[in-house]
């Protein structure tokens, strides 16, 4: 009796996933894989820079003031975390791997910052599952933002996968906030 194999798909998010369960943040939990030629070059996940006190353990002033000091959609200058995204590709540059022409899989799609940098990075394909869904309070400058991002990931081949995710409710914020 053959065993039937993940698509490739499959198996790069579910590297994602296993990776996603380093973060440590308080707020999305992401995980993200750079594959070129059918292999794994990088991971990363989101957390804060390496030797600081993580999200978790309150080495983020962002992250320690949810909601308060901070509402949805603010203080993102001060946040010292570092994206799953922008890991991965910090990761392969500290190491000397190019990551232009590569596929990133990863658990959340990219925010507007991290967008910029996979396609300065010549990231050809993103494939993620979670939407993102900015959280700005001026209408005016979500429709500019969310312009300004459509303009950027139009550069990039940009799929979201349809697939089961068993720990949505702990990597995903807005789907904590309803449980």
């Amino acid at each position: 009796m053959s065993e039937t194999l993940p698509d490739t798909d499959t198996y790069y998010m579910g590297i994602a996933f296993a990776v996603r369960e380093k973060a440590n943040c308080t707020g999305n939990r992401v995980g993200a894989v750079i594959v070129r030629d059918n292999r794994v070059i990088s991971t990363g996940y989101n957390g804060v820079p390496e030797g600081m006190p993580n999200c978790l353990d309150g080495g983020c002033l962002r992250c320690q003031n949810p909601g308060g000091r901070f509402p949805s959609g603010t203080g993102y200058d001060l946040c010292i975390c570092v994206h799953a995204e922008q890991n991965a590709i910090l990761s392969a540059a500290r190491f000397g791997i190019a990551v232009a022409g590569s596929t990133l899989y990863t658990t959340m799609q990219p925010c507007f910052g991290c967008a910029k940098e996979i396609a300065q990075a010549k990231i050809v394909e993103v494939v993620y599952l979670h939407p993102w869904v900015p959280t700005d309070v001026d209408p005016e400058m979500d429709r500019d933002k969310k312009a300004e991002y459509e303009k950027i990931m139009a550069r990039i081949k940009v799929r979201q996968m349809n697939m089961h995710d068993p720990r949505a409710e702990w990597a995903v914020r807005s789907l904590r906030a309803k449980g």
